[in-house]
């Protein structure tokens, strides 16, 4: 069972904080992958840390099971958490998210789309970016553009 699934056992729909990670994937003509989910918005490809894992195993597993790609050489932008990363969604569950965002251009694989995560994965150029990107996947590309560029 994944651990946030444990946890709300306990807590119901009451806030808690979830450790994550996320990857900023670039190919060799510097456009992001990212991947349009279910609610319609783009977003980068991440999930939720298992027991036990670190933020970069997370980081590798997750990019894996959603696009099929293998991820190394990560690199740590930032970890982003605090107040403006509180979330309630529909079902009514509260949390506050707390994300290490890495990049890389070390992939491996083909891309497979996961279809019960997402809809869609494709690379954009950084200058013509989708403009139903999720706030928080924009400030996480946002902060990428002002370091690298």
């Amino acid at each position: 069972m994944e651990y946030y699934k444990y946890l709300r056992q306990y807590v119901g729909h009451k806030p808690i904080i979830l450790p994550g990670s996320v990857v900023i994937i670039l190919n060799k003509q510097n456009e992001v992958l990212l991947q349009k989910r279910h609610d319609g918005c783009w977003g980068l490809p991440g999930g939720l840390m298992d027991l036990g894992e670190s933020y970069e195993e997370a980081a590798k597993r997750e990019v894996f099971e959603e696009t099929g790609l293998t991820v190394e050489n990560l690199i740590l932008l930032n970890v982003f958490s605090g107040s403006e990363y509180y979330l309630k969604v529909s079902n009514g569950d509260e949390f506050y998210a707390v994300t290490a965002v890495y990049y890389t251009k070390d992939t491996s694989g083909e891309i497979k789309v996961d279809y019960s995560e997402s809809k869609e994965i494709s690379y954009f150029s950084i200058d013509n970016l989708p403009d139903n990107i999720a706030d928080n996947y924009m400030r996480f590309i946002e902060q990428y553009i002002m370091k690298m560029y």
